[in-house]
Formats: C-alpha cells, structure tokens, sequence
C-alpha cells in the first residue's frame, strides 16, 4: 500500500461512508434493534450483500451521513478559522430539517437547537455532561480529507474539537470527531494501522487538551471529564496487543458475531456498543484492522452487529474507501445510493483543497 490517497480514493472514501451508513442502519430495522447473529441470519435471507441494492425508499442514510455531508459541504467552502465554524453551524442547524426517518440522537438534537450561526460565539454551546455519544464522531471523517498530512495535526485536531463541541462538548463526545478525522488522515498517509490507535492517544489527545486549554471555554468541565477516552483506549490497545503501535494484533481464538457483539459491549460507556465518541471509532479501527481488503468482512464486522451499527460502519467505511477504493465492492451496493451526487462533489472539493 505505498501511493497515496488519489482522487477516486477521496470518492470511493466519501461514498462509501454513505453505504455503510445506510446498510448499518437498514431504516432504523438494524442500528440498535439486533444482536449480530440475527442480522447476519438476515442478510444471509437477503442474499448477501451482492443482493443488496441500496437506495430509497428501503436503504436510506440515516442522521450520520445527512450531518457527514454538512460537515464536508463546510469544509468545501475552503473557509477557515471562525468563518469555518460559523459555516459548519449554519450547516448543522439546516441539516436537522432534513431529519425524517433518519433517528439523530439527543445531544446531536439539544446541541443543533442552541447553536446561533452569525452571532458572535454562536457556534458554543453550554458543556453538556451526558454529551459522550458517537454524533460528533460519525460526522468528522471529512475533517480528515481536508487536513491530511502529518504537519496539518494541528489544524485538524482544532476544528474537530470545535466541530464536534457543537453538539458534543463532553470530551468523550468530542474526541470520537478527533479519531474519526484522525483515522481518515492516517489511511490518506497510509500509516500502518497498527499504530492508529497510540498515534490518536499519544499524538492527537495530547493536541486536543492544549487546544481546548488555549480557548478558555468549558476548561475545568472539561478537564474533569477528560481521562475516561484515553484511559478506555488505552486498555483496548493493550487487548488487541498493540500498545507499543506495532503489533502483531492480538485476536480471540473464536470472533464471531456473537462473539463481536460481547466484545464491543466492553468496549463500550454503558452496554450500548458504538453509542459513544470513545468506542464508535474503536470498533471501526477493530473491524478495519480484522476486514484487510475485504469488503464483505468489513461490513460484517462494522455494520452488522447489535450495537450502533451505522455509525460504526460510518466510519469504517470511509477508511476502507481511502485504502482500498471500490475494489470488490458490488455495483448495486452504491451505485443508487441517496445523495451520492453530494457525497462524490464534497470528495472532489476537498481533494482540490488539501492537495
């Protein structure tokens, strides 16, 4: 895997966020109401993936791709600094009119609602104790594509934080956007993935506390809240043998569905797998890790499980598109998928911009 990202991998990247998004979420049939098991059994009855055309009315994108596509349609604009996060607000508050049948959660619900785009200070919102969910994560992939290189750290840490604090100011809300961004840059620069997760504990939490310390806002909330998403990510690299960022990775002798269900439950704030900022990237980067270049693993693993399937395909998704393209992925599977046209654009945009 030696050349870098090009621009179809910025498409097949962008897109296929969107299909993992509507096959992980399956009109509010599959995110949350399953265990594995049951959905695989499902999909087998479907046919399998190669069977699976997704577009409307059956195979919509949920909440995460409607607010993923805000975020990129931002960033696309090329502003930068304030400018930006008033873009990106105006954009949130306009994506939730666009929520029928789509199921956003309550923090992403509460944040959109207090946000004042055009006033001054008006992309804060008050910190939010219960703000740990996956909603800023799901929606910062794009971040990534525009700020890819290593010496842009800096830039795409800051407006993750400040993004994902929109509607997440809890710090394991809100780092979930610095992973999934993060993520999206690492598979850009081709890094190897065993060393994702210590380069987003060791490189990136460390940038965000800085940052968030330089802006004076929600500082002591903050610092308070702050330890649980590094101290839970550090535990997994330890699991998975990949605390040292090299490997090899450390697998359970039987990791089925059944058994991925009761892994990611521990990977998770409350029993609830992929809920939260901490542990929706988490099963993304374990799925990743165990997929390699097949498409039908990956979804397997991020998309098909009992917990927030969606929003960890996601983010996985994207990943896989910026390594991989659209290699092995069946036609039917995107080709017809909502708002691809919006998805493909952002991509082209934010390729030009970042290169």
């Amino acid at each position: 895997m030696d050349r870098s990202a090009s621009l179809q991998d910025y498409k097949a990247g962008m897109l296929l966020s969107g299909v993992g998004d509507a096959l992980g979420y399956r009109n509010q049939l599959w995110e949350y109401n399953q265990s594995g098991p049951v959905i695989h059994k499902e999909l087998e009855e479907l046919g399998g993936l190669k069977n699976i055309t997704v577009q409307l009315p059956d195979w919509p994108v949920s909440d995460d791709t409607v607010l993923h596509l805000a975020t990129a349609e931002a960033l696309a604009t090329g502003k930068e600094g304030e400018e930006l996060l008033h873009e990106v607000a105006f954009r949130y508050v306009e994506g939730m009119k666009d929520m029928e049948g789509r199921k956003p959660g309550p923090s992403s619900i509460l944040g959109v609602s207090q946000l004042r785009p055009g006033t001054e200070g008006g992309y804060r919102v008050p910190y939010n104790p219960e703000g740990t969910g996956c909603g800023a994560a799901m929606r910062s992939m794009c971040i990534g594509l525009r700020y890819p290189r290593p010496e842009q750290l800096s830039s795409l840490v800051a407006v993750a934080v400040e993004t994902g604090r929109m509607t997440h100011p809890h710090p394991t809300g809100f780092l979930g956007a610095v992973a999934a961004a993060l993520f999206t840059a690492y598979a850009i620069q081709r890094r190897p993935m065993e060393s994702w997760g210590v380069g987003l504990v060791k490189e990136a939490c460390p940038v965000a506390k800085s940052f968030v310390q330089s802006q004076g806002y929600a500082v002591t909330e903050t610092e308070r809240d702050w330890a649980y998403f590094s101290e839970k990510w550090e535990w997994y690299l330890e699991q998975r043998g990949l605390s040292n960022g090299k490997g090899p990775v450390i697998w359970p002798e039987k990791y089925g569905p059944e058994e991925r269900d009761e892994a990611y439950k521990s990977f998770s704030l409350s029993g609830w797998a992929g809920r939260s900022g901490h542990d929706a990237p988490m099963i993304a980067l374990d799925a990743l890790l165990g997929a390699g270049s097949n498409w039908e693993k990956l979804m397997s693993r991020a998309g098909f499980h009992g917990g927030d399937s969606d929003s960890t395909a996601v983010i996985a998704c994207c990943c896989w598109g910026l390594l991989y393209g659209l290699e092995g992925v069946p036609e039917c599977n995107y080709k017809k998928l909502e708002y691809r046209d919006r998805l493909e654009k952002s991509a082209e945009k934010l390729y030009a911009l970042s290169h």
